[in-house]
C-alpha cells in the first residue's frame, strides 16, 4: 500500500472524517499553548540517556505479580507501568529522517513479550512507558491551569508493522475525577465520593490485509472514548513517517484531541474532536504514557515505535494549582 500523500492532503482527510459531536466548543485550546513544564518530558538528546529495567518486569494485570523495583530511566522522567510492564526495548535512538530540526537522539519502544516473559499466551496484551509528571511537580495538575500534552511518533513504513489487525500503539493521559456512588443500607441513602482515575488517548490501529485477504492495508486512528465510554473510529492515517499527536484537559472538564502528520507545532486546524470520555469530568491531568501492543505469540515483536520530544504545557499560570 502507498503512504505517500501531501501533508495537507492529510490534514484535510483528519478534519473531514473525525467524528466530532462539539466542533466549535468554546473550550477547545491547541496542545502545546501556554507555558512548558520543562521538569517534565525529555528530548532524548543525551548521548547518555540511559533505562534501567530491573526485571522482571511486572505482570501485575495477568497475574498479580508487580515485581518491585519497576523499571525507571536514570533520568527520573519515566518509569514502568506497574499494571502491565515496560517494553522489552526502551533504547535511546539516532532521530529517524525528518524529525524535528536538530534533533539527534529519539526514544525505540518495542517488544516481544507484553504478556508474561517465556509464557505466550496467544492474545493480544499491551505495555505501559509512563512520563513522569505528578511526582516531579508535587502532584497532578488542576484543569484549572488547562494542562496539555504533546509528542511526536514515528510511523515506521507499513511493511515494518506487525502482521496483525488491532491496536498497535497509544499516546494517552491519566486523568482524575471525583466519582459519585449512592449506596443504600436499610432505609437509609448516603452519596460516596471517591477519586476515580481514567486513561483516554489517540490509538493507532491497522486492518492488515494478511488477516483481511484485501488488496491494502488500512491504517486509522481510534479515539478513547466517547461519552458513554465507547472507543470510536477515527480518521484515516494515509502516510507513514513522523506526525504530532497531542491532548488538551480544558477547566471545564472536557479532552480536546489533535493530529497531523509532520513535526510541526499543532494548530487548530489539526483539531479532531472533544469529548468527556465515560461521561466524566475531568479535574486533574496526572501523567501522560505510551503503549505498545501485539499478539504475545512469542514470535512476533510489536512494531518497533519511535518517539519523541513530549512535552507538557499550562496556559494558566507558572505554577502548579495542587490538589
Amino acid at each position: 500500500m502507498r503512504f505517500l500523500v501531501t501533508a495537507l492532503l492529510a490534514s484535510m482527510t483528519l478534519a473531514a472524517s473525525c467524528p466530532n459531536p462539539v466542533r466549535g466548543q468554546s473550550s477547545t485550546f491547541v496542545p502545546g499553548t501556554g507555558t512548558e513544564l520543562t521538569q517534565v518530558g525529555d528530548d532524548f538528546e543525551d548521548p547518555q540517556w540511559n533505562y534501567i529495567p530491573n526485571n522482571p518486569k511486572s505482570t501485575e494485570d495477568i497475574d498479580e505479580r508487580q515485581n518491585n523495583p519497576i523499571g525507571k530511566s536514570a533520568n527520573g522522567r519515566w518509569f514502568e507501568g506497574i499494571k502491565r510492564g515496560h517494553p522489552d526495548v526502551v533504547k535511546r535512538v539516532e532521530t529517524p529522517p525528518g524529525g524535528i530540526p536538530g534533533s539527534t537522539g529519539a526514544l525505540l519502544l518495542q517488544s516481544l513479550h507484553t504478556g508474561i516473559p517465556g509464557r505466550p499466551s496467544y492474545t493480544m496484551h499491551q505495555e505501559d512507558f509512563i512520563g513522569n509528571v505528578q511526582y516531579r511537580v508535587g502532584g497532578a495538575i488542576s484543569v484549572s491551569q488547562a494542562p496539555s500534552v504533546t509528542t511526536r511518533v514515528y510511523l515506521p513504513p507499513i511493511a515494518e508493522w506487525e502482521k496483525r489487525s488491532g491496536p498497535h500503539f497509544a499516546f494517552r493521559a491519566a486523568l482524575e475525577t471525583t466519582k459519585s456512588t449512592n449506596q443504600q443500607r436499610f432505609l437509609f441513602s448516603s452519596t460516596k465520593q471517591e477519586n476515580e482515575v481514567y486513561w483516554p488517548g489517540l490509538f493507532i490501529l491497522l486492518e492488515s490485509k494478511y488477516q483481511t485477504k484485501k488488496e491494502h492495508d488500512y491504517a486509522y486512528f481510534r479515539i478513547r472514548s466517547n461519552r458513554n465510554g465507547g472507543d470510536f473510529k477515527g480518521p484515516q492515517i494515509t502516510q507513514t513517517g513522523w506526525w504530532t499527536l497531542g491532548m488538551s484537559f480544558s477547566p471545564d472538564g472536557m479532552v480536546h484531541y489533535y493530529a497531523k502528520p509532520g513535526v510541526e507545532d499543532l494548530t487548530q486546524d489539526d483539531y479532531l474532536t472533544s469529548q468527556y470520555p465515560y461521561g466524566y469530568r475531568c479535574e486533574r491531568f496526572r501523567s501522560f504514557f505510551y503503549n505498545v501492543v501485539n499478539g504475545d505469540d512469542g514470535k512476533n515483536w510489536t512494531t518497533p515505535w519511535i518517539v519523541d520530544d513530549p512535552k507538557v504545557f499550562v496556559m494558566h499560570g507558572g505554577r502548579i494549582a495542587r490538589r
